[in-house]
């Protein structure tokens, strides 16, 4: 196939002796203009966790019309070091340390409320929250530092409950973006030196990325303002670095290869650019479409991930497809110093490679049936896996709220911490309260004040069971049934516990619903740039293979490594549309430069020279890719560090497995019918 006229034009452009300058000072114009548009946008401050059409969401903004709706409890919770029940000096203690909570307070501190078993005690202090976790975090480190200061001898103190769970999660992320920004440029400047073999051209790429990284998260931060999007910046910019160092991979490998056949480096970086521009651009096309299903997604921080993504990763294809040529065309070849690769010089592209896939397509029957096996052996870990994390293990790192829930649960009802909140209409208040009393594991029922009309009654419910435990979901299910079957009430069952419980019916919602829709758009982009039927729906097949795979493997990991007994909420969509998508990069990597290479050699021999050209490439962008989502695990909330370690364990089984062995087995066993209903015809070189 014959480069467009209009692509050689361009990419003469970009490269020439003129052109490259004159490019690179547009490119630099344009980013500096967008640098400064959007420098100072930020984005919103919000998390919710449940959709926005589900019965706690409709409960939060009714409980925002009562009196006092930014006023929550805290809980202080006592207890002896040496476990013993607490003694009247104790008691005495605490009852002196309310005029010390009261300047903190938005109410007057009750308690202390002594357990059953005497060995605790609470005081419940209200607070005005913030609009921002953030913002409530200096009301409690103000509480706590006032806690500090007062000496209580034998006991210790902790700050639990809603609000004090919102602001450690604030505060552990202080300074955690910036750890993984550092983390993540560390990553893949040394897999770049080490790729590269040079102490200059490692910084080409890796300007250029970050470059597209901060102006992704200035656009996405003002995408998500004129929109109201919630989403993770760690992600946005693991994909950017990630994805956008896979793509100047790429660019880089194909431009050294073409000059070890051209005099004239500029010559040769525009013959790259054509021959590599097609696959960087369907493969960054399949994870923008991928994404851009998100928008369907109900959960807030999924459907707001979608554009956002969608929006770093067109900045980081703009980047590499229109800075990188032109800087490297003003660097010259010596850029590769001191591996400079000129023509003539003795360079074998992938010898180990070539032969290892010679190895593959000579006994393809037992080479898919052994990566085949493995995928199995690692799907296995499916077996057992759960969805949902409890409040207590959705933080890497220990909090003070964290462990004041444990000596709550273990003295008092668990529940006391996050009661269960129901909105009525006043009138039927009453029996609605009694049909509440009636559901299992309830401890108490009590009216919490009305709205100023009256209308409106809030009962508080405590459990006795565990906030976000299997026991406490089901709960909140039996209490709407029986709060629902009160004619004329109207109720609403809210609160953190019904929260979790509507964010996990969104997440499989959202989970049935965009994962085909990702393997729709991914048949579709291999169908489009193979021109085939049969090579995508293998392909696709062999892909979700390796991501239920990966998502099995990473789950036993989770298990046995890390204690975690559950995948978060978020886990299993955004870890089966990141591997589904990034795995398709490499295979139209691979397929794209196979299907150049079978019109030459034949379907079995092509294949065989395209993993000898791109497996080094292809392996490179794996490794950088798996090392780039592992650095999320430097972030404390637990959702992250597992995306990244499924996502990384499958984008190298992947590069390694997938496209080395699975991938070239399958294509000698089909021979030129996987090209259906096209077939590369064959030509002499």
């Amino acid at each position: 196939m014959t480069d467009s006229s209009a692509r050689q034009r361009l990419s003469d452009r970009l490269t020439s002796r003129r052109g490259a300058w004159i490019s690179l000072g547009l490119v630099i114009l344009i980013m500096t203009l967008l640098f400064g548009a959007f420098g100072s946008a930020k984005a919103p401050g919000g998390n919710a966790q449940a959709p926005a059409a589900s019965e706690s969401s409709e409960a939060a903004a009714l409980l925002d019309r009562f009196p006092d709706a930014d006023r929550q409890s805290v809980l202080v919770v006592a207890s002896r070091d040496d476990g013993r029940a607490l003694s009247d000096t104790d008691i005495d203690d605490l009852e002196n340390l309310l005029p010390v909570l009261e300047p903190h307070a938005d109410a007057e501190p009750t308690g202390p409320m002594v357990s059953d078993d005497g060995r605790a005690a609470v005081i419940a202090t209200p607070i005005l929250v913030g609009d921002t976790n953030a913002e409530t975090a200096e009301t409690i480190d103000a509480l706590r530092t006032a806690i500090a200061g007062e000496r209580l001898e034998g006991m210790s103190l902790q700050v639990t409950g809603g609000p004090a769970f919102g602001a450690d999660v604030a505060s552990s992320f202080e300074g955690a973006d910036f750890t993984l920004l550092l983390v993540t440029i560390l990553i893949v400047a040394v897999l770049l030196i080490v790729t590269y073999r040079s102490p200059v051209l490692w910084l080409i790429p890796l300007v250029v990325v970050a470059l597209a990284d901060g102006l992704a998260g200035r656009m996405t931060a003002a995408a998500a303002s004129l929109w109201d999007l919630q989403f993770d910046a760690g992600i946005i910019s693991v994909l950017v670095f990630g994805a956008g160092t896979n793509y100047a991979l790429l660019l880089i490998s194909r431009y050294r290869e073409e000059l070890l056949l051209s005099d004239d480096h500029r010559q040769a970086l525009s013959t790259a650019w054509r021959k590599s521009a097609p696959a960087i651009v369907a493969s960054n096309a399949t994870v923008v479409l991928a994404l851009l299903t998100l928008v369907l997604a109900v959960i807030p921080g999924t459907h707001g991930l979608g554009i956002t993504s969608a929006i770093g990763l067109l900045i980081a294809l703009g980047s590499v497809l229109f800075l990188l040529p032109p800087l490297l065309a003003v660097c010259g070849r010596g850029v590769f110093w001191p591996f400079v690769p000129r023509p003539g010089a003795a360079v074998r592209h992938g010898d180990g490679w070539r032969r290892a896939a010679t190895q593959v397509v000579r006994r393809p029957v037992v080479s898919l049936l052994s990566g085949v096996a493995l995928l199995a052996v690692m799907a296995a870990g499916l077996f057992g896996t759960a969805v949902g994390l409890d409040q207590l293990d959705r933080f890497r790192v220990q909090s003070e709220s964290a462990t004041g829930l444990e000596v709550l649960s273990a003295h008092f009802a668990p529940g006391e911490a996050q009661p269960i909140l129901i909105v009525s209409h006043s009138d039927e208040a009453d029996a609605v309260i009694a049909a509440a009393e009636d559901v299992d594991g309830v401890v108490r029922v009590n009216p919490a004040g009305t709205t100023d009309d009256g209308s409106l009654t809030k009962i508080r419910v405590i459990s006795e069971y565990g906030p976000s435990t299997t026991q406490s979901l089901d709960q909140v299910a039996a209490l709407r049934d029986a709060v629902h079957a009160v004619d004329g009430a109207d109720a609403v069952v809210g609160g953190a516990v019904a929260t979790d419980l509507d964010a996990r019916e969104g997440g499989q919602r959202d989970l049935l619903l965009i994962a085909p829709l990702v393997l729709a758009v991914s048949v579709v982009v291999l169908l489009i740039l193979l021109r085939s039927v049969i090579a995508p729906v293998l392909l696709l097949l062999v892909n979700v293979a390796s991501a239920l795979a990966a998502i099995g493997a990473g789950a036993w990991l989770s298990r046995v490594l890390f204690g975690q007994p559950a995948l978060d909420l978020q886990v299993p969509l955004l870890a089966f549309l990141f591997l589904v998508a990034l795995g398709i990069d490499y295979t139209i990597f691979l397929v794209h430069r196979a299907r150049a290479e079978a019109s030459v050699h034949g379907t079995r021999d092509g294949m065989v020279e395209a993993i000898a050209h791109t497996g080094g490439v292809i392996t490179s962008a794996g490794i950088v890719l798996a090392a780039v989502f592992a650095a999320l695990g430097v972030l404390p909330l637990v959702t992250l560090g597992q995306l990244g370690l499924i996502v990384g364990v499958g984008v190298v089984v992947d590069t390694l497995v997938v496209r080395t062995v699975i991938v070239p087995a399958i294509f000698a066993l089909v021979g030129d019918r996987i090209w259906w209903p096209g077939r590369p015809a064959v030509r002499s070189r």
